[in-house]
């Protein structure tokens, strides 16, 4: 049994001629070798190194200190600085991690308490699921021809699992973010799903390696770039970026529908809005900048495609973080109005545009 899983592993390792001397090395010791070639094995690289959970989570360690510090400097502030001063704070989100991890959870008596514990636990199930069926380049957990359809399905219920979570709160404030969140839901879904089938028209199909091919020359933000828009406008209402901050509304409703959590729960559902961005911006980047097409850099070998990929999406998730200090928050009912008339208007527009591009092309 071991000695069949091992050649599986063998069989689809990642080559990386930087490293692969240490590997080499690596793989004549036993068990050590088992390890090396789970690791380097290709589908469990994509889940679990990159673009996977660690790069998830060296993300989340970046864009909360880029985030704040930025908004800092817009605002003439310093950010976070006193958590290691020598690198400006860089290892904030860390520090809050453990602070989170040590504090103590509060369940407070009117709450639906398996459902307040359990939810924000279950809410990881519909983020980290997309990942799986994420590609860069041959390295790709499930391979499916269907892969953009079913990241936007896994998105999809995110928000059930937070609307879930304002009601197991049983707080009239989390029922306001819940409501809020509904609302949001309704109003960027669909021109969303539009915006995304019209470049599963333009491309010919939802394989992301079909998508990835038709753009080697130019982008899909310049074949379709009204689908662009669209897409990003939507990617920011539904991971409650401002100027789209309604949910949760700090000023107003106290952080929306995870306002009666603490400790390690508020740890795991703070980061939510950021896991959801990740995933979306990983799907942007497939669809319209080229996904992991980049400069071949030959030492890198099959690690040069989920570099590229993440690298882009870092990028680009770097210059929306500017948005958050340019705008004021909409209004709720500016939102839906703007949602469903011309941003709705606008996706079929990019819809059409994308069936004619690709039966032309």
């Amino acid at each position: 049994m071991i000695s069949s899983l091992f050649e599986i592993f063998k069989s689809n390792m990642m080559q990386i001629p930087i490293i692969q001397p240490i590997v080499d090395y690596l793989m004549q010791i036993p068990v050590v070798n088992f390890i090396v070639a789970l690791i380097l094995w290709r589908p469990f690289f994509a889940v679990v190194i990159m673009p996977g959970l660690a790069a998830l989570l060296l993300y989340l360690l970046y864009i909360v200190w880029f985030e704040r510090k930025l908004t800092a400097r817009v605002q003439w502030r310093v950010g976070p600085l006193e958590v290691a001063r020598p690198i400006r704070g860089a290892i904030q989100a860390l520090a809050d991690g453990i602070r989170y991890f040590f504090q103590e959870a509060i369940v407070h008596r009117e709450a639906h308490r398996p459902y307040f514990v359990q939810l924000p636990i279950l809410a990881f199930i519909p983020i980290l699921l997309p990942i799986a069926f994420i590609p860069a380049g041959e390295v790709v957990g499930i391979k499916s021809p269907y892969a953009v359809q079913l990241v936007v399905a896994f998105l999809a219920l995110i928000p059930i699992t937070i609307i879930a979570i304002g009601w197991a709160s049983n707080s009239r404030f989390a029922f306001i973010g819940s409501i809020r969140e509904a609302l949001i839901y309704i109003s960027y879904e669909i021109p969303f799903i539009i915006a995304v089938i019209s470049m599963i028209y333009l491309y010919g199909g939802g394989d992301p390696y079909l998508a990835v091919e038709k753009q080697s020359i130019v982008p899909g933000a310049i074949m379709n770039p009204i689908a662009f828009l669209v897409f990003l406008i939507t990617m920011l209402m539904a991971t409650s970026r401002l100027p789209f901050e309604i949910p949760e509304a700090d000023q107003e409703i106290a952080f929306g529908p995870f306002v009666e959590y603490s400790g390690m729960l508020f740890g795991l559902v703070m980061t939510l809005a950021y896991e959801k961005l990740y995933i979306m911006t990983l799907l942007f980047v497939i669809l319209f900048l080229g996904g992991w097409n980049g400069i071949y850099i030959e030492a890198l070998g099959d690690l040069n495609a989920p570099l590229w990929l993440f690298i882009k999406t870092v990028i680009v998730i770097s210059i929306l973080a500017i948005v958050r200090s340019m705008y004021a928050r909409y209004r709720i009912d500016q939102t839906l109005r703007y949602s469903f008339s011309w941003l709705i208007g606008l996706s079929i527009v990019a819809l059409v545009f994308g069936i004619i591009v690709g039966w032309v092309a």
